[in-house]
C-alpha cells in the first residue's frame, strides 16, 4: 500500500492542506501510468486531499478486512481498475458492497475494454462505470468528479 497526500508535483507536498480534514481516496489500478495521470488531474483541482494506492485486487481484499477491523479512517470514493491482478475488479466491488463498513463509499469502475455484461454487472453492483481517460484533459475531468462525488453524498451511489 502506497500513502500520498496532495501533492503538485512528483515529490510529495505536504503544503496543500490539513490532512486531517482532507478527502481520503482509494485508489486500486496497476499501471502506474494510470496513476501519474489520476494523480496531475487531482492536483489540478487546487483541493487538498489524501490517496491511498492498492496495486491488485489481493491487496483491495485485504484492505477490506482491515476495515473490518477498526482502521481509522475510511475513503470517501474508491477509484477501481476493472481488470486487475489476482482478483478481478467486480471481485473487489462485490467484496466492497457486501461490507458493512464500506459499502456506502462510491466507487468509480475505471477500464479501457469492457464486455456490455461487465458493465451491466458493476452498475448492477451500484458503482460508476467509465472508460479510462485517454488524455490529460480527462484525467482532470475525472478527478473534478472524484472530488465532487467526495463533497456530495446524494452522488455516491449509482
Amino acid at each position: 500500500m502506497m500513502l500520498l497526500r496532495a501533492n503538485r508535483s512528483p515529490d510529495i507536498d505536504c503544503t496543500m492542506g490539513k490532512f486531517m480534514s482532507a478527502p481520503k481516496i482509494l485508489i486500486i489500478e496497476d499501471s502506474p501510468a494510470d496513476l501519474q495521470l489520476l494523480q496531475h488531474g487531482l492536483n489540478q483541482q487546487g483541493e487538498p486531499y489524501e490517496l491511498v494506492v492498492l496495486q491488485d485486487g489481493e491487496e483491495a481484499l485485504h484492505f477490506i478486512d482491515q476495515q473490518r477491523s477498526g482502521a481509522k479512517t475510511q475513503p470517501c470514493v474508491i477509484v477501481l481498475d476493472l481488470h486487475l491482478p489476482k482478483h478481478t475488479g467486480v471481485e473487489v466491488l462485490r467484496a466492497l458492497r457486501q461490507d458493512p463498513i464500506l459499502t456506502h463509499v462510491s466507487v468509480v469502475v475505471l477500464t479501457t475494454l469492457a464486455a456490455p455484461m461487465e458493465e451491466a454487472e458493476v452498475r448492477r453492483i451500484g458503482a460508476h462505470f467509465r472508460e479510462k481517460p485517454m488524455g490529460l484533459d480527462e484525467f482532470t475531468a475525472l478527478a473534478k468528479f472524484i472530488l465532487d462525488l467526495c463533497k456530495s453524498p446524494s452522488l455516491a451511489r449509482v
